[in-house]
């Protein structure tokens, strides 16, 4: 089994990731033989990321009322959750606290907001502003608010936007289960946008949704053709007072196959393990770097808690590897 886990590991570094079909038929191999996957995951991690594991931060600059019905979602205004609910900071506010990540280390910055996309023209003009200050700072502004139009996307690179971040969620054929308030192709056509502005692009979404191994293996070769840049996955913490409050949860070694199997399928990109991994992965949470992911969000999430940043940083040098604080959002 290691020679063929081996030839894929090859391809994934010589062609630049592997086929659908090479994937699923690595997760066959890695129910039985899953350090082995880890391993090769491991192995190609460091062939184009070196030993630096990136670590970012997250805060809401606007939170909950959102119209969309995303299952999971505990900022949904379709369900009953005890999410905060706040309009959008002002510029000032937003640069003030881009000051204080400097401070911190923080290289990048991003503008994170609740809703489909931003609503009125009084929002565009604070962050526009607030990008502006952001980059006046000499930090490198990042946005996710939500669903864009070329014109907004060309509007937000002229301001000085540097990465644009909006999840697909789950896969296309999945995703009706999810979310039945707008479109799949919405979600490629925003990132597609921002591609065309010039745009970094930040894309993922979220396992234990329900979906298989099948679905997330979709999803990976979507993220793929879209041609992201960074990859985040993150793992369902089920909120009381949505649909999925009672979903189970998935096994430590299903979430690290996953994890294994996106370096496979997109062996140069960053992959970004997020919300949900101390409380799905517990102790075997440091196995998410051996098997592939080069990236971890640290601190608190939009709407749930996650752990000290110095216990990231604290198990990174323990793996033998560096940390960099990397990006804050807000």
């Amino acid at each position: 089994m290691e020679s063929k886990i081996k030839r894929l590991a090859t391809k994934a570094i010589n062609k630049k990731g592997i086929s659908e079909d090479d994937a699923k038929s690595l997760y066959e191999i890695g129910k039985d033989y899953p350090f082995m996957v880890f391993a090769y995951g491991s192995e190609i991690r460091e062939h184009f990321k070196g030993k630096k594991i990136d670590l970012c931060c997250i805060i809401n600059a606007k939170s909950g009322i959102c119209p969309e019905n995303c299952r999971f979602c505990a900022q949904s205004a379709h369900y009953h959750t005890t999410a905060p609910v706040y309009p959008l900071l002002s510029a000032a506010e937003i640069i003030k606290k881009a000051q204080e990540a400097k401070e911190s280390g923080a290289h990048f910055f991003s503008i994170v907001t609740s809703g489909t996309a931003i609503g009125n023209k009084e929002e565009w003009n604070e962050i526009y502003e607030a990008i502006k200050g952001i980059a006046a700072l000499g930090l490198k502004p990042c946005g996710s608010l939500g669903m864009l139009t070329d014109e907004q996307a060309s509007a937000l690179k002229n301001s000085g936007l540097y990465r644009y971040h909006h999840n697909l969620e789950t896969s296309r054929t999945y995703f009706k289960k999810i979310c039945s308030t707008h479109d799949y192709q919405d979600d490629i056509e925003t990132n597609m946008a921002a591609k065309r502005a010039g745009l970094s692009v930040c894309c993922g979404g979220i396992i234990g949704l329900g979906e298989t191994m099948d679905h997330r293996i979709e999803m990976a070769i979507t993220l793929k053709e879209i041609g992201v840049d960074s990859v985040p996955i993150n793992i369902l913490n089920p909120i009381p007072g949505t649909p999925l409050e009672g979903n189970p949860p998935l096994s430590p070694f299903e979430i690290l196959l996953t994890v294994a199997i996106y370096r496979f399928i997109l062996p140069d990109k960053d992959i970004r393990l997020c919300g949900g991994k101390e409380k799905n992965l517990r102790q075997l949470l440091p196995l998410a770097i051996i098997a592939g992911c080069n990236s971890l969000m640290t601190g608190n999430y939009l709407t749930t808690l996650g752990r000290e940043t110095a216990q990231d940083v604290e198990m990174i040098h323990d793996l033998g590897l560096r940390a960099t604080l990397y990006l804050i959002h807000i």
